[in-house]
């Protein structure tokens, strides 16, 4: 079955693009949802148009995203972590930890369009991520994960014992 995306579909494709896709998934699942519509011979001509005049404005978000990922290219993250034996982390990174520390140095991007491979980081080291900025502007970002500074506990001088105080005289013993 083909059809046409009205927006974007994981693991499928962009808005406006023409996919092939099994006739359930398609009528069960894309059309009703309204992620899709048939890709019939006028919705072909109508799409044709669109994208035909689409096509200078594209090319001005193209080399934005350019500009952007070139700047990001040359942006050095470290993301810090509480590590426990060796470089094992306590917990994980994940895309959202990279998009909060990519916000900190001033670069807002959104974590749906931060992709790491194996999902989550559970070891300190260097570290690459995919950021999308646009559906074909795909920057290989590479962070570091390093260990959160412990700091270090005082030894505790030992308590100095107060003396006991002198017992009191009670009035029986007088």
């Amino acid at each position: 079955m083909e059809l046409i995306l009205k927006q974007d579909v994981d693991n499928l494709g962009f808005k406006d693009d023409l996919v092939q896709v099994k006739n359930g998934y398609g009528r069960n699942f894309l059309i009703p949802s309204g992620f899709a519509q048939l890709a019939t011979a006028s919705a072909k001509k109508v799409l044709a148009e669109n994208l035909k005049q689409r096509a200078f404005k594209e090319k001005k978000v193209v080399e934005d995203a350019n500009k952007k990922a070139k700047s990001l290219g040359a942006l050095e993250v470290k993301i810090k972590a509480k590590v426990g034996s060796g470089d094992k982390l306590f917990g994980s990174i994940s895309n959202a930890n990279l998009s909060e520390a990519i916000d900190k140095a001033g670069y807002e991007i959104e974590r749906k369009f931060i992709t790491i491979p194996g999902g989550l980081i559970k070891r300190t080291g260097k570290y690459s991520a995919k950021i999308r900025l646009h559906r074909e502007v795909i920057l290989d970002f590479p962070f570091e994960v390093i260990a959160e500074a412990v700091p270090r506990k005082k030894k505790a001088a030992p308590k100095k014992v107060a003396p006991a105080p002198a017992p009191v005289a009670s009035k029986e013993e007088e």
